[in-house]
């Protein structure tokens, strides 16, 4: 009896006590930091891709809008500088996070002492800050390609921003819901044809329905919002309004995919 609980007590020693969660904050800087440094390995060219992408977009729908019509070329150059990051933060994350399901690779953040949101949303931050050089570069050359005006071009910053937490949220939501990665390849890519579509078209020029499924649509509002700050003088009002919507449907899709995460791992 005494050398059963000896063992006992030996065994209760011997396994390690969980040592303390990191915080939300700086478990979301340290997942960002990481996955940031991975992008910019492994995901670089297609950021060259991405970028020249929107830049021939935005020089072959040159030909096809008139000097004084500054609206169409402004919601081309705007829709074209969000494109880059539909196509990072959107797609290409869609993809990472559902080769990484269908490999139970989510486990290993699963395993770390930090929040599952923390994965989610350092994840989403990175893939949104790799995006800002290419969205910048669109955004600028567009300007002087359409002959726009370059004082609010900063703003470019805050849109990106703004748009790659509700893309970002929406590409986790596609890779971590898709039963099969090929799914979610293709969720992907269908996404952002639609952020591409829907962007650079001017809402005035859509169908009445397609103008109401426009509003829900990711990142449209964000292109809205870039779209005005091209024009003479902008309505910021109505830029401040677009951003904030944009952020709180972006903290909405980023809750939906911290709670897929939990159920991608707790499977």
């Amino acid at each position: 009896m005494s050398e059963t609980r000896t063992t006992a007590s030996a065994t209760v020693a011997a396994t390690p006590a969980p040592g303390p969660r990191v915080g939300l904050a700086s478990a979301i800087a340290a997942v960002a930091a990481g996955q940031l440094g991975r992008v910019r390995v492994a995901r670089g060219p297609l950021l060259v891709v991405a970028t020249v992408q929107s830049l021939g977009l935005v020089i072959l729908l040159r030909g096809i809008v008139h000097h004084h019509d500054s609206r169409t070329a402004s919601a081309i150059v705007a829709g074209s500088a969000v494109l880059v990051v539909a196509f990072v933060s959107l797609n290409l994350l869609a993809q990472r996070l559902g080769a990484l399901r269908a490999t139970t690779a989510l486990d290993y953040y699963a395993a770390l002492p930090i929040p599952p949101a923390a994965v989610v949303l350092g994840t989403a931050a990175a893939y949104g800050l790799f995006t800002l050089p290419g969205a910048v570069v669109t955004a600028s050359v567009g300007a002087a390609v359409y002959g726009l005006p370059f004082g609010q071009i900063w703003l470019v910053v805050p849109v990106v921003l703004a748009s790659a937490l509700v893309l970002a949220g929406t590409g986790a939501i596609l890779g971590l819901s898709m039963p099969r990665p090929e799914l979610a390849t293709i969720a992907g890519q269908l996404g952002m044809t639609v952020v591409l579509f829907l962007g650079i078209i001017t809402p005035a020029r859509l169908p009445d329905a397609v103008q109401a499924l426009r509003d829900i649509v990711p990142g449209t509002l964000a292109v809205d919002a870039l779209a005005e700050a091209f024009r003479v003088h902008p309505h910021w009002g109505g830029v401040i309004i677009r951003l904030l919507i944009t952020v709180g449907y972006g903290a909405v899709t980023l809750a939906v995919a911290s709670r897929l995460f939990r159920r991608a791992v707790d499977r």
